[in-house]
């Protein structure tokens, strides 16, 4: 038996036809599909496969979108392959929901209606304040940070996501991000991307929606369960209920760090990781990160195979 670790990927990575092959090939993933769309009462898989792209980039449809096609493709590989179980689960952002339930916490039928508020709000947010990402390469998470400090824009710039060596991404206004990569070059920058996202996320832009889905979550029930969960927030591993309940409100305001909860996971001597949804990205990090094991992603039917 293989020590697994399961990891999920965030908004963005969505894409028209995502699953479709699944949906396709599995009663299992049809099933996860058919009874997301009874539970929110609206044809999601219509939009999940054939788009259009710009509906279901929207906040509200990508990150429930992701999260089912996620599930589906889950559930078939730990079908097919019973002795593929998780030892640890991270997500990414949004992702991090699809780990929840990936490590018993929460079935997939009550987690689905927190992600659906969760992009609802955080949609919302966006609409109610203009904001915007970029992705800094070619400089440590240090400093970026000390930029951000020296900015000295706390309303305006953010630190939003430490993804591997060498790649922060940066989230606010319009203002803020331009003059965090105006320091960020000055810095020596190799270079300073805009994102197309719909608004600033995991920053203090975000914090009408982290008000609106604080009582959501806490009221939420979470079972007991000895798979690992590595969180955003901390970057460590979480066990107590009303720790991954906060770590789950506060992640809407505050930075993912993806490297340092890889980096954790490393540590539990992982002996494979899984990338589970659309995109192969958590794959790319992991190579940036420099991690021992081997990572795979399944996002294909035919990728199942890599698990043999």
């Amino acid at each position: 038996m293989k020590k697994y670790a399961f990891l999920f990927p965030g908004q963005g990575a969505q894409y028209p036809g995502m699953g479709k092959d699944f949906y396709s090939n599995f009663t299992l993933a049809r099933e996860i599909f058919e009874e997301a769309d009874d539970i929110l009462e609206r044809n999601l898989s219509k939009i999940i496969f054939e788009g259009p792209k710009e509906t279901l980039t929207e906040t509200r449809n990508s990150q429930v979108g992701i999260f089912v096609t996620s599930v589906a493709l889950m559930r078939v590989l730990q079908n097919e392959y019973d002795y593929v179980q998780p030892a640890v689960c991270a997500g990414l952002s949004l992702g991090e929901y699809t780990a929840v339930v990936a490590s018993g916490r929460m079935s997939f039928a009550e987690c689905l209606p927190l992600v659906q508020h969760r992009g609802d709000f955080m949609n919302d947010a966006c609409e109610h304040t203009e904001g915007t990402m970029a992705v800094i390469l070619g400089l440590d998470a240090v400093v970026v940070e000390e930029l951000i400090a020296e900015a000295n824009l706390p309303r305006d710039l953010w630190a939003a996501n430490f993804n591997c060596p060498g790649q922060v991404v940066i989230s606010g206004t319009v203002k803020g991000i331009e003059k965090g990569a105006e320091l960020a070059k000055k810095r020596g920058a190799k270079r300073v991307l805009p994102l197309q996202v719909h608004g600033a996320f995991h920053s203090g832009l975000m914090q009408e929606a982290e008000v609106r889905l604080t009582p959501i979550i806490q009221e939420a029930e979470l079972l007991e369960s000895t798979v690992g969960l590595v969180m955003n927030v901390t970057g460590t591993e979480e066990t107590e209920s009303l720790r991954i309940k906060q770590n789950l409100i506060s992640q809407v305001t505050n930075p993912v760090r993806w490297e340092q909860g890889v980096r954790s996971i490393e540590q539990s001597g992982i002996e494979q990781y899984i990338e589970i949804g659309p995109g192969k990205t958590l794959a790319g990090f992991n190579k940036r990160i420099g991690v021992a094991a081997p990572t795979i992603s399944i996002e294909k039917v035919e990728e199942l195979a890599l698990c043999q």
